[in-house]
């Protein structure tokens, strides 16, 4: 098992939010468990969600002050194999209300932050070419949806 997982406290749809994620990854649910008589209300769901390699625990947890807005201070990656990936996972993440955002990052309709990141970006933002780079970054800065290609003509200087 993995030794961190990412827990994500929602006030009432921590089951459809499950069911939106494991469908964007073609991930799966794990584990729902309702809880009765908790602090935080009669409807309080816990749902496991394995999407890709990784587990995500979600709670219907209620409206609690300091618990219930989610912010672009904490994201999460998707690394992407290649542009299909990229349009998938943009296109999933932003469905029924999302919201893109700058250099590949986006927020979903639940207000969790992610960024759609190709596989190869460190490769042209961190190569031995500094002028590659900063042609890269100039380049990646324009960009909402990452385009590796454009990203790395930039970095060769085409």
């Amino acid at each position: 098992m993995q030794k961190i997982t990412p827990f994500l406290w929602f006030v009432d749809d921590a089951i459809e939010a499950a069911r939106f994620y494991a469908s964007v990854f073609k991930g799966r649910i794990v584990n729902s468990t309702q809880l009765y008589d908790t602090p935080s209300g009669p409807n309080t769901y816990i749902v496991t969600i394995k999407l890709l390699d990784t587990y995500f625990t979600l709670i219907n947890g209620g409206d609690v002050p300091g618990f219930t807005k989610f912010s672009a201070a904490t994201s999460f990656v998707v690394n992407c194999k290649n542009r299909k990936e990229v349009d998938r996972y943009w296109k999933g993440l932003l469905k029924d209300g999302g919201k893109p955002g700058n250099c590949g990052w986006l927020t979903d309709k639940y207000g969790v932050t992610w960024q759609v990141v190709p596989e190869e970006m460190p490769k042209y933002l961190g190569g031995p070419d500094k002028e590659g780079r900063d042609r890269a970054m100039k380049t990646m800065l324009k960009m909402s949806k990452l385009d590796i290609n454009k990203i790395k003509h930039a970095y060769m200087g085409d």
